[in-house]
């Protein structure tokens, strides 16, 4: 007797009664349930596939797959996918970059949204408000905004990730978050209907806010007129000093805990004397130890034994307790 899981609907036994025919009964068995899992999304099978690996989706280059992956082309086909998601009790995710992502070993269940299509990565700007679709990446948002003489997000330059993922855990430095900037945000709520909040109906905190069950769609950000020359010369700056303090760009790396109140948690981390440490293929960056950095053979179970190993080791050493910024899939 074999038990095949075939996902997480359907547990196969398959009971070996005889030879010859017997096989053939239990191929066409196999085929058959394979059929019925995969017409979960058949109307979207051009942009739905399955068992998707998403390693190559984060920077950290790690993970299983995804049982179900798609890329919706516009708001409408991402409405009836959720539709489709909630009738079948799927957990939906969101990926951006995968900047400040780790991704299991073994994958995830559910069905993974990748926002790419043209009327989700559109910036534009008006006046001193810019717009940007929930998928284009801070970093040209930001330049975007620096040419149009609108200042206010350039301190968040070297940030990575997409503006969704920005928003949700309202990224920034420890002078500057984006949610200081945002004026309103589009959402689709759980029953696929599309809302639009004002920034006083949003909770932005440190490295959070009150977007993360939300599915993002776009947001507008109101900034302040400024001499595009001036900006420039400050973002040139202020991007040379982030490179320089940070991993080099040719490394898998992901930026771990959040800094403790009036600290640095890369500081606190050297301080315990954590720089260089190694589980399996996960070590402690020497250039900036709130970064891990992934090497060859490396998986993500590696990355999460460290991380609970600099949390231990820190609190015993520096009695500081290091919460963990990245986000984690399960």
């Amino acid at each position: 007797m074999i038990a095949c899981k075939l996902s997480r609907y359907f547990t196969l036994i398959l009971v070996f009664r005889g030879k010859g025919d017997k096989m053939t009964d239990v191929v066409f068995l196999i085929s058959h349930f394979s059929f019925l899992i995969s017409t979960v999304f058949s109307e979207f099978k051009t942009i739905v596939r399955q068992n998707v690996p998403l390693a190559m989706h984060t920077w950290m280059q790690l993970g299983g797959p995804a049982e179900y992956f798609a890329e919706p082309r516009s708001t409408e086909e991402l409405i009836c996918l959720l539709h489709i998601a909630r009738k079948e009790n799927l957990p939906v995710r969101t990926l951006g970059t995968g900047s400040n992502l780790l991704v299991p070993d073994e994958g995830v269940v559910g069905l993974v949204l990748r926002l790419i299509a043209p009327e989700f990565i559109e910036i534009r700007s008006e006046g001193n408000h810019v717009f940007a679709g929930s998928g284009a990446k801070l970093g040209r948002v930001i330049t975007h905004s620096v040419h149009a003489g609108l200042g206010g997000i350039e301190g968040l330059i070297g940030i990575p990730g997409t503006v969704g993922g920005a928003l949700v855990a309202n990224a920034g430095t420890n002078n500057d978050d984006i949610g200081q900037a945002v004026k309103s945000v589009k959402i689709l709520t759980e029953v696929g209907e599309v809302r639009e909040l004002s920034h006083n109906e949003i909770s932005f905190e440190y490295r959070h806010s009150s977007l993360e069950e939300t599915i993002i769609l776009s947001a507008t950000l109101q900034l302040q007129e400024e001499d595009p020359l001036e900006l420039s010369r400050r973002l040139q700056k202020l991007w040379i000093f982030r490179k320089t303090s940070q991993p080099m760009g040719h490394q898998c790396t992901g930026l771990v805990f959040k800094n403790p109140r009036g600290m640095i948690a890369g500081e606190q981390i050297e301080k315990a004397g954590l720089k260089g440490t190694r589980i399996g293929g996960a070590v402690i960056s020497e250039r900036n130890a709130n970064f891990i950095v992934v090497e060859a053979e490396c998986t993500s179970n590696d990355v999460l034994r460290l991380i609970e190993l600099v949390q231990m080791q820190v609190h015993k050493r520096l009695d500081i307790e290091l919460e963990i910024g990245l986000e984690i899939w399960k």
